[in-house]
């Protein structure tokens, strides 16, 4: 049966630098996604045109370090990135970017195309300091999207207070390690004893 390799990683964005090419619709999706979940993020955008929601974002998330320079995009626009994301509607221009970011030694999402990505952008979903992300190794991402809602129905509001509890809990205890880890074990295991079923949520649909 063949397996998801991928290895998940969680970036703090803020402290890396990250290029957008390209700021039409798929550009305009990626930064969407990239700030709902990372509004503090550091992220620069080259595309010789913007849509206006893109710019509509600026004032959205007064929070994030966007820097969008609307001119053609040049190889040498990757230097100094950390990651880089190819999201034009031109295939040989996603290509050519791919191409320099991967000569500067950045990583790579290169926009429907995952044969030249180096990490993909999958669904998120966030409850407070909790965040769960979904990954199908892109093959339905449509799947992604459904089970991301389905966690979202059946996750409670209340999830970040009861993380803030544990996080005390957690602070408070004495002893080694290993103590502190059976402890946790022995207190987190109701969590999923007592999980309410929600028969409407059963199925993802």
């Amino acid at each position: 049966m063949e397996r998801n390799t991928l290895y998940p990683v969680f970036l703090k964005l803020h402290q890396l630098r990250l290029l957008i090419v390209g700021a039409g619709e798929v550009g305009c999706e990626k930064l969407t996604f990239l700030l709902k979940s990372s509004p503090d993020a550091d992220i620069t955008v080259v595309a010789k045109a913007v849509l206006p929601p893109v710019q509509q974002l600026l004032e959205h998330y007064p929070g994030a370090k966007i820097d969008i320079q609307q001119k053609a995009f040049e190889p040498t626009d990757v230097e100094g990135f950390d990651l880089v994301i190819a999201a034009t509607n031109f295939e040989h221009l996603n290509r050519e970017v791919r191409d320099a970011a991967k000569a500067a030694g950045a990583i790579v999402n290169v926009a429907d195309t995952p044969a030249l990505c180096d990490f993909y952008l999958g669904s998120i979903v966030t409850r407070g300091n909790l965040k769960v992300a979904i990954s199908t190794n892109g093959q339905s991402p449509t799947f992604a999207k459904r089970f991301r809602q389905w966690l979202e129905a059946i996750l409670p509001e209340e999830t970040d207070q009861l993380l803030g509890r544990l996080k005390h809990f957690r602070d408070r205890l004495q002893g080694d390690f290993e103590t502190k880890v059976k402890e946790l074990n022995a207190l987190t295991a109701s969590l999923i004893e007592e999980a309410p079923e929600k028969e409407s949520h059963d199925k993802l649909s």
